[in-house]
């Protein structure tokens, strides 16, 4: 006899799924990412002074919801829309003097020494955007063999089917010998019944 093993879903697999899993269009998913860090920066400026070591935290999570939450045709998107994000989100802590050249030098100075957060969280978008699409195009090769390969429509293979049996070259239709083997010919130009 037979037995069939049922392999058993680990308890965070199955907590994993309960949670939301919406398909963002890539607009979607850079407004999601912008709003988001600009939210936890005002909350970041507030309650921890503009600390950098939680902002670029709490920016990786971010960058992996983004990857994750965006639909299969706007992957590409995930790792462009992430960095705009964190320089939208780290407006409110870049902490420029007053008026508005202050303020984009604090900006400018802000994305300069937090490059390393930023190069992290775009690498962490495109890992996951990278191994989404990897998944998909496997996912696809799988349908299109198991489409092309069925019991009542069993293909032959390309090879197979392009050699004949006797080793002989293929003969295409119209092409025969006229002349020497008239009757050769003949039966090449003449369509075959299946």
């Amino acid at each position: 006899m037979y037995r069939v093993r049922v392999r058993s879903v680990p308890p965070v697999v199955l907590a994993l799924r309960r949670f939301p899993n919406p398909r963002l269009t890539g607009i979607g998913a850079g407004l999601f990412a912008s709003l988001t860090m600009f939210v936890l920066a005002c909350i970041d400026r507030l309650l921890f002074d503009s600390s950098e070591l939680v902002y670029g935290l709490l920016f990786l999570p971010v960058s992996a919801l983004t990857a994750l939450w965006v639909r299969p045709a706007d992957l590409v998107t995930a790792p462009i829309s992430v960095p705009i994000a964190f320089a939208v989100g780290v407006f409110p802590i870049s902490g420029g003097s007053e008026g508005f050249g202050g303020q984009v030098m604090g900006l400018v100075t802000a994305l300069a020494v937090h490059a390393g957060w930023l190069y992290g969280g775009t690498l962490v978008a495109g890992v996951i955007a990278t191994v989404r699409k990897v998944r998909l195009m496997r996912a696809r090769r799988r349908y299109v063999l198991a489409q092309g390969r069925g019991p009542a429509g069993e293909r032959p293979p390309r090879a197979a089917a392009a050699a004949s049996p006797s080793g002989a070259k293929p003969v295409r239709a119209g092409a025969g010998s006229v002349g020497t083997a008239g009757t050769a010919g003949a039966a090449a130009r003449r369509p075959q019944r299946p």
